[in-house]
Parts: structure tokens; sequence; C-alpha cells
């Protein structure tokens, strides 16, 4: 079965978001988009993790990006 275009976090991980962006982006372009520290000052998947885990504006923000990420891919 499809993914639900509806709620697009359906089904996914943090740590596979946070991939993705990474794969995307690199950690210069999400730290200029998204201004945290665990993405400037040695950026790595698990402190960035251990972070996003905690500070739920922050996982929204990066939420935010990977839904903007998916949807322009689908255009």
């Amino acid at each position: 079965m499809p993914q639900s275009f509806s709620d697009p976090l359906h089904g996914i991980t943090l740590k596979a978001i946070l991939e993705q962006l990474y794969e995307h982006y690199g950690w210069e372009e999400l730290s200029n988009r998204i201004r945290i520290n665990c993405f400037f000052e040695n950026p790595s998947i698990n402190s960035s993790l251990k972070f996003l885990r905690k500070t739920p504006w922050a996982r929204t923000k990066v939420e935010e990006l990977y839904i903007d990420l998916v949807k322009s891919r689908l255009t």
C-alpha cells in the first residue's frame, strides 16, 4: 500500500528523516535552514538525534523541512 499523502511522516523514523535531509542538503545547508547547534558544531546523526528527541520545537522544524522536501520531489 502506498504511503499516505495526508501524513508524509507516517511510518518514518526520525533517524530516517535526518539521514534523508543530510543526504539532500548536507550539514552546512541544514545549519543554514535550521539554526540549531547540532547541525553547526561537530554535526553527526547521533548527536542530532539526541538533541531532536529532547527538543520538540527543533524536531518540528526538521519534520517541516522534510515534508517540504517530500512535496518538492512529488512535483
